[in-house]
């Protein structure tokens, strides 16, 4: 496109939209392979950087030569970020396929991101399977404050869990973490049952009383989210209090394309995380 050939206003709205297309090269330094499909990457950029990223926010991943996908960051700090990616087709092969040293190409970060940890109450996390990535950055910081937090973790069978060797490390840091599968193996000795179970083991303060009510942050695949809220909420959890990530197919990740539309809302500008309360009206529609 001659951009020399269009009416200055034209160009000028072209630019931010222009500048938010193009990858910026990231260099992959560290991978960690969590369960047989499903890596961990730590990612360096190659010059300047992405902006600084909040948790629940995504980036446009690409894999050059083969694609791009929305994909949650799980980690990192200053310009590092990390990505927990499971291989479920050709684009997030490529990239658990990715060696240390390659580039990869990532835009954003983009979408809302999880909402502060209010000063008072109790954290409550709802992860199921990869659900667990996304809500990382959150565990990490709510470790700050010993004695607040509970992590809820389920996955099909033991194999699916990921980041197992932190979690006796975010029990040592005062966290309350209970995990549960689907379904055992031979080898596995601990809960069995779908995640929301564990919340029976976890003390959560009912509506009218004056302690406070905790927080929930949750993400999983959408049933595990419905009921995780439904279950938070008759707990005595405000639907206000209670925080999902949605996931729909993403293209561009500015709110251009309009793969991503839910009923009312695109989710790369308007989420993904958002309040139960919404996310339950918004499931009842299928994108378009």
């Amino acid at each position: 496109m001659n951009v020399d050939r269009l009416p200055a206003t034209r160009v000028r709205l072209l630019d931010p939209y222009g500048q938010a297309m193009i990858p910026v090269p990231y260099r992959v330094v560290h991978r960690h392979e969590e369960t047989a499909d499903t890596v961990t990457v730590r990612l360096e950029p190659v010059g300047d950087g992405l902006d600084a990223w909040a948790p629940g926010q995504f980036t446009m991943v690409y894999a050059f030569g083969v694609g791009e996908i929305p994909i949650s960051i799980s980690g990192g700090s200053g310009p590092v970020i990390q990505h927990t990616v499971r291989a479920v087709g050709a684009v997030s092969r490529a990239i658990c396929d990715a060696p240390v040293g390659s580039i990869l190409g990532l835009r954003g970060p983009f979408g809302r991101g999880w909402p502060d940890r209010p000063p008072e109450g109790d954290v409550i996390v709802l992860a199921g399977g990869i659900g667990l990535a996304p809500l990382r950055p959150v565990i990490l910081a709510g470790l700050r404050e010993p004695g607040r937090l509970s992590v809820l973790i389920g996955a099909r069978t033991p194999a699916d869990l990921i980041f197992t060797a932190e979690y006796d490390q975010w029990r040592a840091a005062g966290a309350r973490v209970l995990v549960t599968v689907d379904r055992a193996d031979a080898t596995w000795t601990g809960h069995v049952g779908v995640v929301t179970t564990l919340l029976s083991q976890v003390p959560v303060a009912p509506s009218g009383t004056t302690r406070p009510a905790p927080t929930g942050y949750i993400c999983g695949p959408e049933i595990m989210m419905r009921l995780g809220a439904d279950a938070l909420v008759a707990a005595g959890v405000p639907p206000h209090r209670i925080w999902v990530s949605l996931e729909r197919t993403m293209h561009c990740g500015i709110a251009l394309c309009g793969h991503c539309q839910l009923g009312p809302i695109l989710v790369c500008r308007d989420g993904p995380v958002v309040d139960a309360g919404n996310a339950a009206r918004l499931l009842q529609h299928r994108e378009l």
